[in-house]
């Protein structure tokens, strides 16, 4: 029986993937704001006005999901300016680079990866402390997820989990089915180890280069 729906991963860097469940989800999450010129028919879209037709004034605070806020985002012209969730500001950045792994990432932003590398779509003089620290971040955890993943099986893990952000959940389950994958073939319970789809894939696109 075939399943009903194929989970799509989401994108990566500065690019969404729209058919993606978590980058749907993640595009939702909102950024503190100001509108930098007046935002007609916006005001009860953002929950600021009774009738449909209320615009926003220019100088007003916002609370912008993510998708509009690229949306409005206009090289030519300042239409709204966005400020940077407490958790990519320089006082976090310096508790991520003192110890990564004390930080509940779930509590803090469910997507924490995926979001902060779209705050690089916006203009912002801090983008490459940002960026810096999304990718240590992930390096000085990935490790420990990995390993908490080989060696947690057939346990409670949901305290485990509790505090990984939503990639992080996703490398903690692929860890935990290549344990119980491998597991199965030891015990003779699998019946062929078979190439993943990935390096299919490379070996596809190898043999077309040479022919080409």
């Amino acid at each position: 029986m075939s399943e009903a729906y194929f989970p799509v991963g989401p994108g990566l860097g500065l690019e969404e993937n729209f058919l993606s469940l978590d980058d749907i989800l993640m595009s939702q999450e909102k950024l503190p704001g100001r509108a930098e010129s007046a935002l007609p028919r916006l005001a009860f879209a953002l929950g600021q006005g009774a009738g449909a037709g209320d615009s926003i004034p220019e100088g007003s605070k916002l609370e912008i999901p993510l998708w509009l806020a690229k949306g409005l985002r206009d090289s030519k012209r300042r239409i709204i300016s966005v400020e940077l969730p407490k958790i990519y500001k320089e006082a976090w950045r310096t508790v991520f680079s003192a110890d990564a792994n004390v930080v509940d990432l779930h509590k803090m932003g469910p997507y924490y990866y995926g979001f902060g590398s779209q705050l690089l779509n916006f203009d912002n003089p801090e983008n490459p402390e940002i960026a810096q620290t999304i990718l240590q971040t992930f390096i000085s955890r990935f490790r420990r997820i990995m390993d908490s993943s080989q060696n947690a099986y057939n346990e409670d893990t949901s305290a485990l989990v509790a505090r990984l952000d939503e990639l992080e959940r996703a490398l903690f389950q692929a860890g935990q089915k290549g344990l119980y994958d491998f597991q199965c073939w030891e015990k003779g319970q699998a019946s062929q180890i078979t190439a993943s789809s990935l390096v299919q894939n490379y070996g596809k696109r190898k043999f077309t280069d040479v022919d080409g």
